[in-house]
């Protein structure tokens, strides 16, 4: 079976994750998946599969005989979809020779070149798209349709060991939460969640989150000279005291950012959101301070308790952890891909992803990508092609690892 034909069956499945709920996994649903997988992966020679009871899914391929030598390796992927965009009722659609055109999707939306210029390098594929209103899904279920092929692929070729596991609520930051090392067999793993083929990242974002209370003096407005305090007016000052210019639509490449996700409240109180991003961790601890130094300018002016902001780390650059030690697992996927006669992409990721959490916890853990993008909307795409060839690279990682013991 294709790896495409794999992600059509699993996109059926509703596993949006929600940053609401605490526990993991943050829905049920996507349990679902999980067991579905586990049978699967008992399908094709991993006996010991099983899911525990926080929805992460556990597996390994014993090493094919003589090659019981060689390194184990891991590959990871995640079930959820993002809460970002409806994953309910996926209904994907496939168009074989694609034209490089665009393409109506439906729900009044079109794929169309002038929002993404790469499409016509997809010329003469099989496109894959939803219908318009949800996200497809192949972020990640792209990653396990791969994974699995690749499992399947090499009940007939020589291996060595190979580990994998499929996680819960990554979409909402915890990926990781409850991935138990003691479970996954292999010391080194890649996660496969990325974006075009051939992509192998190494680097990405160090990441905070911040919550800004404001506490406003609510009073009628008719007696309200000296003594209002209006939160909704000086989280509106907050906002404008940051740099416009240092926000997600003015970046790109290696530089980081401010992001308002949110803002609400009235005259009483009022709050923000926050993300933080930057690629040196001294610059992205420059971004927190900035914050505590806007609050602190209108303390001064207003009074001590009127802003209040609470910062939290969310994940590291996981460039810090796989440098240089662990350099040669970035150059086996290289290899991998020009095998694969790919060029290599190797852009840092501006993101995270459960590798980077996992490389900080002691598992290095670099990212491949999937062969899709514009991922978390409706505009979502994959080609059949491209998840071929993400196959080839996992065959090639293998291989290279089992060549590495003779």
């Amino acid at each position: 079976m294709r790896a495409y034909e794999r992600l059509l069956k699993y996109v059926t499945y509703s596993t949006q994750s929600d940053e609401s709920v605490e526990v993991n996994p943050s829905t049920k649903r996507q349990f679902e998946l999980a067991h579905a997988l586990v049978e699967e992966l008992r399908a094709l020679g991993a006996a010991d599969a099983e899911c525990s009871e926080s929805c992460y899914v556990y597996a390994s391929l014993p090493a094919s005989p003589g090659c019981e030598g060689a390194e184990a390796i891991g590959f990871i992927a995640h079930m959820d979809t993002s809460p970002d965009f409806s994953g309910e009722g996926v209904k994907p659609r496939v168009i074989p020779d694609y034209d490089g055109g665009d393409v109506e999707l439906g729900c009044g939306r079109t794929l169309a070149v002038s929002d993404f210029p790469h499409l016509p390098s997809l010329a003469g594929r099989t496109l894959i798209t939803a219908s318009g209103d949800t996200v497809l899904g192949a972020d990640d279920k792209a990653g396990i349709a791969e994974i699995m092929t690749l499992l399947e692929l090499l009940a007939s070729r020589p291996h060595g060991p190979v580990a994998v596991c499929f996680t819960p609520d990554e979409e909402v930051g915890r990926g990781v939460q409850g991935f138990e090392p003691g479970r996954f067999k292999a010391r080194a793993a890649f996660t496969a969640d990325g974006g075009p083929e051939g992509e192998v990242s190494w680097e990405n974002f160090n990441a905070s989150a911040a919550r800004v209370h404001i506490r406003g003096f609510n009073v009628h407005p008719a007696s309200g000279k000296d003594t209002m305090i209006n939160a909704a007016e000086l989280a509106c000052r907050f906002a404008a005291s940051l740099p416009a210019d240092d926000t997600p639509r003015q970046s790109s490449g290696r530089e980081g950012f401010y992001h308002l996700t949110n803002i609400s409240g009235g005259c009483g109180e009022a709050e923000l959101g926050y993300i933080l991003r930057d690629f040196d961790f001294e610059n992205l601890r420059r971004r927190e301070r900035a914050l505590l130094d806007a609050a602190a300018k209108i303390n001064a002016e207003y009074g001590e308790s009127t802003v209040s902001v609470e910062i939290s780390l969310t994940y590291r650059n996981m460039a810090e952890k796989l440098l240089p030690e662990y350099r040669w697992l970035i150059d086996l996927a290289l290899d991998s891909v020009r095998s694969a006669t790919l060029e290599p992409v190797t852009a840092p990721t501006r993101g995270g992803t459960d590798g980077a959490m996992l490389s900080w916890r002691g598992l290095p853990c670099p990212n491949l990508g999937t062969g899709g993008y514009a991922f978390h909307g409706p505009y979502e795409h994959i080609t059949a092609e491209g998840m071929d060839r993400c196959v080839e690279v996992l065959l090639g990682i293998v291989e290279r690892m089992r060549q590495c013991s003779e």
